[in-house]
């Protein structure tokens, strides 16, 4: 598979081969689901906490005498069923990260960029350098590039001009090609690579191979 390289005016610079092995069929479908749930799952704090009946401040004294006030018995300020009581099965501090093996996860990567790439969501530029930190600079190489949607810009390393211009512009996030991950690869509706990040990738995806 071959990728036309563009310059930041959308006119083409050549071609870039794509030579990773790229991933066929239904095979490694599972894989990426593994690698999106665990990312999802390592992203929680875990912190949700309720205090139970024993941790709620409160006396040892009974609130009345066990019979003869017509109430019905009760032995402890704190007891769930009282506002303020503790809670019953509430959540506690947990750690809920997930592993995944290495080989999943590379796997995972390569059938979520194979997939892309099928799609026509990859779009390569030979280098995406701004003369200026400017908010509208950017948003004009991105008309004339006709990016559509959200978009993840994979630079490596990123130009400065580049992470000013995006950072206030909800549906773009810069990334570099040493750090894709494969949730990144499928969140947005464009990737929009430079020649050296896609580059980066590419031999990432290789030594995994080897």
């Amino acid at each position: 598979m071959k990728l036309v390289v563009k310059d930041t005016l959308g006119k083409p610079q050549g071609e870039l081969e794509v030579t990773f092995p790229l991933v066929e069929g239904m095979r490694g479908t599972q894989a990426v689901h593994d690698v999106v749930v665990a990312h999802l799952a390592n992203r929680r704090r875990g912190t949700a906490c309720t205090k139970t009946m024993g941790e709620v401040a409160g006396t040892g004294k009974k609130p009345w005498r066990q019979k003869g006030t017509g109430r019905a018995r009760a032995g402890s300020f704190q007891s769930p069923l009282w506002r303020g009581g503790g809670v019953v099965f509430g959540p506690k501090p947990r750690d809920f990260s997930l592993k995944v093996n290495e080989k999943t996860k590379r796997l995972a990567l390569r059938k979520a960029l194979t997939e892309r790439l099928k799609a026509g969501d990859v779009i390569v530029v030979d280098e995406l350098s701004l003369p200026n930190h400017k908010t509208r600079n950017f948003l004009n190489v991105l008309k004339t590039l006709e990016v559509k949607g959200t978009v993840l810009v994979v630079a490596s390393p990123p130009d400065r001009n580049l992470l000013l211009a995006s950072r206030n512009i909800p549906f773009v996030e810069v990334t570099t090609g040493e750090n894709l991950h494969t949730y990144d690869v499928l969140r947005p509706d464009t990737l929009l690579f430079t020649r050296a990040a896609f580059e980066k990738v590419q031999e990432r995806l290789r030594e995994e191979e080897s």
